[in-house]
């Protein structure tokens, strides 16, 4: 394995067409939004369940490709695996080992939170409270997402279902069932994520896992197909790479040189322009163009496409 000694900012670009990306369980599952602006919002949780579903499928949950939070795991027995497989000792309360406290000996303590980074990847690339009952500890992954927000204002739809089957016996004769279902007719929404080449050293994400991380942000949505999400894609990503662990440039300077424009015909405008309102919705990524600045980029910093 090979130690990461780059730290990256990335731009991801995603769309959603006629389905929802992200659903907002406080309001009916409506497609997350943000009330001021109207754009549509992806959450950092939502994304990071794909990538670790595609990881779960690809390395069918293996060390040292284990995913920590699966579905319905129970995480005081995933816990415990670090106490038995390392022969760390418990500290004792009374007569009894009480696995809730951490060994008094640092030392002792970073063996088991180095044997949890060691086995589960999304724990040496995320980060992870694993003080639930059983206690293995606590660490700040390398990888950092931000909400993916969309370029431009969506417009939810509330769309009218039916289903001509019923529940029970008693129903046989009943009207078929209506219920709703929430869509964006199109979205393309944009990410940003940070890797910390400093704190990639502490839990062991390296090179290999980071070439896993590029492969999963392009595969994640083939793997994720669903009536309610409808077609979504991953379109681009775009990383800033840096020849030092602690960068040689701020990221917010490198990510305003990634532009969206709208394109209709041959006429183009930056998003956000008022005459934009007097263009048709976007319905295709083709609607969109993304530019990136690359010329004089500050030194020590390249541009680095993985797809």
């Amino acid at each position: 394995m090979t130690s990461l000694n780059n730290r990256y900012d990335f731009v991801l670009f995603l769309d959603v067409e006629n389905g929802n990306p992200n659903g907002d369980p406080d309001a009916g599952n409506m497609p997350r939004m943000d009330p001021e602006t109207g754009q549509g919002l992806m959450s950092d949780v939502s994304i990071k369940r794909k990538l670790r579903n595609y990881v779960l499928a690809k390395h069918e949950n293996k060390s040292p490709h284990r995913i920590y939070f699966t579905e319905r795991a129970v995480l005081n027995a995933v816990n415990m695996e670090a106490w038995d497989n390392t022969g760390v000792e418990a500290p004792e309360t009374g007569n009894k080992r009480d696995y809730s406290k951490l060994p008094k000996k640092d030392a002792e303590a970073k063996k088991l939170t180095d044997w949890m980074c060691a086995n589960f990847w999304d724990i040496r690339t995320f980060g992870a409270v694993m003080t639930t009952g059983v206690n293995a500890g606590q660490v700040r992954g390398p990888v950092q997402l931000s909400f993916a927000r969309s370029e431009e204002r969506i417009m939810p739809l509330e769309v009218t279902i039916t289903r001509s089957s019923v529940t029970n016996e008693k129903d046989r004769d009943k009207e078929r069932t209506m219920g709703r279902k929430n869509v964006v007719p199109y979205g393309l929404y944009r990410m940003h994520g940070f890797i910390n080449a400093n704190l990639a050293r502490k839990t062991g994400f390296e090179e290999e896992d980071l070439e896993l991380l590029w492969t999963a942000f392009r595969d994640m949505l083939d793997l994720d197909r669903s009536a309610a999400r409808g077609l979504m894609a991953a379109r681009r990503l775009i990383a800033f790479k840096h020849d030092s662990l602690l960068g040689n440039a701020q990221a917010h300077r490198l990510f305003e040189r990634v532009a969206v424009s709208r394109v209709h015909g041959d006429d183009d405008l930056p998003v956000g322009d008022n005459r934009l309102h007097n263009w048709p919705p976007a319905r295709a990524f083709s609607d969109y163009r993304i530019d990136v600045a690359n010329g004089d980029l500050p030194q020590g910093v390249c541009l680095y496409e993985p797809f």
